[in-house]
């Protein structure tokens, strides 16, 4: 079954930002908008929940902070000690200033790094994945708003976006 989309075209951030809040205003469903760069205030003005990712940040940095604590005390306490300086090894707790620096590296990199691989499989990206842009214009400069036409009727919708300031619009099947 085939379901059909209309894909509304504009060429300015704002005038998109505005058009976005007189669709929801006037209960249309926006499926998806594509932009050739962050918009800011378009996930408040869709209605999108908060993300959860600097959540998942601080608990990737609390995961590398406890891999270094425990890699440290393992490493240069019970596997093999040294006498560095004339510091002693005896205690964790002893070295701490000299282990501060190790520590904050491996929290700041298991936030990173984690991040990055959450980000990427939480948007469904990786390598060799076809691109799902329908307009090569929005990696340019143009911003397109995707919105389902199921039950509404498409002259009134055709006739509402072009008085948002739509440039474009094209009815699309999709299957």
């Amino acid at each position: 079954m085939a379901s059909k989309v209309i894909h509304a075209i504009y060429t300015d951030d704002d005038l998109l930002l505005q058009a976005v809040k007189q669709v929801r205003e006037a209960r249309y469903h926006i499926a998806e908008i594509y932009t050739p760069f962050p918009v800011h205030g378009l996930d408040k003005a869709m209605g999108l929940a908060p993300t959860r990712i600097a959540i998942a940040s601080f608990l990737y940095g609390v995961v590398g902070l406890g891999v270094a604590i425990l890699m440290m005390d393992y490493m240069m306490i019970v596997d093999w000690p040294q006498d560095i300086g004339g510091k002693p090894s005896f205690s964790f707790l002893q070295n701490l200033p000299a282990f501060v620096p190790i520590i904050f590296e491996l929290t700041v990199f298991f936030a990173a790094h984690l991040m990055v691989i959450t980000f990427y499989m939480r948007s469904k990206l990786w390598p060799f994945k076809t691109a799902e842009n329908p307009d090569v214009r929005t990696t340019d400069d143009h911003f397109l708003m995707e919105i389902d036409v199921a039950n509404h009727d498409l002259e009134s919708l055709t006739s509402f976006l072009k008085e948002t300031g739509a440039l474009e619009i094209n009815l699309i099947d999709i299957k």
